[in-house]
């Protein structure tokens, strides 16, 4: 798998970085890429609010922004899988360029702002998907030119809610004006009370995580702990992208969108350990941000993770890095005494604080 995807990555490096995304997805749907099954062992198996994960390794939202790939992806090694985001409404996007590879700090920049084909176009495929081993979620998303953002995650969570096993709330991407405003705390509030309502009317009740920025103040961090306890929601996804450009060398870094990748692992497990410590336990946890290496999978769970998700080392790394992530989990866990990967769930949290 490793020999075909050197070759691979080498030609998608050499082309614009949206097209090298789109031909990723193409090559998985046409059943090029080689794929591993699923990966899972009694030692990675893990429960993740009511959701039974073969490993702890998911793929962030953005990836699949459409759900057009969802089961060669389930085939990939990954634990679990995020799609969309979705809104309401078809969008486009920003104007191209608006992704950027910055080889030299193993990042990109993104500022897409929510491009999608529409939550009925997605809810569409999301029905025909064969349900599998692997669960799938839908990333939430709000129309640019909506009057009610808050109502437009209800919508899509209204829409698409029975065709996936959980849902993730996204009010932190920083490429939709205005967006994170949402995250203060009478905002955030009245938001997630109206997706918990949406969600209460489900035939099949799901887990409703929140996703948030790394840029927040400690003050903040408290104010969406206390939140999401109060309203019910099952966990929080800790970090979305970052606006910070700090220690960059990259020619691109000055563009403007959201940073993913290596530069973001530190902010982001700073991030997740504080919001460990603010909810103590009472809220499963996923990290996200600058994971690479089985080495770092673990530190954010040791930090206090339940699971973790991966999606800008792909582009350095291929596909190959998520069984080998898993793998390496499991072996981490045997050397460090653990009978399962989840008992080292919060173990190193206070190296972070």
């Amino acid at each position: 798998m490793i020999l075909l995807e050197r070759p691979a990555l080498a030609l998608l490096h050499r082309l614009d970085p949206e097209v090298a995304h789109g031909l990723s997805l193409r090559a998985l749907q046409s059943g090029l890429a080689p794929l591993p099954g699923p990966v899972t062992s009694p030692r990675l198996e893990t429960t993740l609010a009511g959701l039974t994960l073969p490993n702890p390794v998911g793929l962030a939202a953005g990836y699949d922004k459409n759900a057009t790939a969802l089961a060669p992806l389930s085939r990939a090694g990954f634990g679990f899988i995020e799609v969309g985001a979705a809104t309401p409404r078809p969008q486009p996007g920003n104007p191209k360029p608006r992704l950027f590879r910055l080889t030299e700090d193993r990042a990109a920049i993104n500022r897409f702002g929510f491009n999608n084909d529409g939550m009925d176009a997605i809810a569409a495929r999301l029905a025909t998907r064969r349900r599998g081993a692997v669960p799938v979620g839908l990333n939430l998303g709000a129309n640019k030119d909506s009057p009610d953002r808050a109502a437009d995650f209800a919508r899509v969570l209204a829409t698409c809610g029975p065709h996936v096993d959980f849902a993730t709330v996204n009010v932190s991407s920083p490429n939709t004006e205005r967006l994170r405003d949402l995250q203060g705390r009478a905002a955030l509030t009245a938001l997630l009370n109206g997706v918990m309502d949406t969600r209460a009317q489900l035939a099949r009740p799901i887990p409703v995580f929140l996703k948030i920025a790394p840029d927040l103040t400690p003050d903040d961090l408290a104010d969406i702990a206390e939140t999401a306890l109060a309203t019910g929601i099952a966990g929080i996804i800790a970090t979305n992208t970052t606006l910070s450009r700090d220690g960059l060398s990259s020619p691109h870094k000055a563009e403007t969108g959201g940073l993913s990748g290596a530069p973001l692992f530190e902010k982001s497990t700073r991030t997740l350990a504080r919001l460990s410590q603010l909810t103590g336990g009472r809220l499963p946890l996923i990290g996200v941000g600058g994971i690479s290496t089985p080495e770092q999978a673990w530190e954010k769970i040791c930090a206090g993770a339940t699971a973790v998700q991966v999606y800008t080392a792909m582009v350095y790394e291929g596909l190959s890095l998520i069984p080998r992530i898993a793998k390496g989990l499991d072996a981490l866990a045997a050397r460090n005494g653990f009978a399962r990967v989840s008992d080292a769930t919060g173990t190193g949290r206070d190296r972070w604080l």
